[in-house]
């Protein structure tokens, strides 16, 4: 059974640099650096899909091209079982980490996020693979300092990237890429252990 793998973000020139693409920006990181073809649309499904291969595991590569809360839509097709879900990794932003952090995580509730929750909803289980990068700002003892209020939340998230932070985020993708290639290779607790010990 083939691993399929999400990036998260919105669809649309407007939203291409912004912290809540974070997902996207890293799965096309990760379909250029292990060498997929381009994406081809399914228009009926509204995704973008590219299959290859991780060392001898096939992979599917998925960018929803729908807005972020309807992201489970077009993860769901894909996902067939339960079985399926334990192989299907979702990459996307986290407010809760501060940028710089590339963190895995498995069978957890979508912690406020609107793609994670459409996802849980849509699938019927939790029970998936998560690769978090944090976009939050740095505080005080490395914590996310996150900005205050709803609103605030939004506005930040739907903000692009700055010129520094942006540097940052490339120097992620790389990690986050092995990430990715760690959980098809290897499987999710052993990349779990490495990569959550380096973050």
């Amino acid at each position: 059974m083939a691993y399929i793998i999400a990036g998260l973000g919105n669809p649309g020139e407007e939203y291409l640099n912004t912290r809540h693409n974070t997902g996207r920006i890293m799965i096309e990181h990760f379909r250029e650096a292990f060498d997929f073809p381009e994406w081809k649309e399914d228009k009926k499904l509204k995704v973008l899909v590219s299959k290859g291969k991780v060392g001898e595991e096939s992979v599917t590569l998925l960018e929803p091209n729908n807005f972020m809360n309807n992201s489970g839509k077009q993860v769901l097709p894909f996902v067939k079982s339960k079985k399926a879900a334990e192989k299907t990794v979702v990459i996307y932003d986290d407010i809760d980490l501060p940028l710089g952090t590339v963190k895995i995580s498995y069978n957890r509730s979508s912690g406020g996020h609107n793609g994670i929750g459409s996802i849980i909803k849509c699938l019927k289980t939790q029970e998936f693979i998560r690769v978090r990068i944090g976009v939050s700002k740095v505080g005080a003892k490395g914590l996310a300092k996150k900005p205050k209020g709803e609103d605030a939340v939004l506005k930040f998230l739907l903000g692009e990237f700055k010129k520094d932070e942006m540097l940052e985020l490339k120097k992620i993708e790389k990690r986050a890429g092995e990430a990715l290639a760690m959980i098809v290779t290897s499987g999710r607790e052993k990349a779990m252990g490495e990569i959550n010990r380096l973050s």
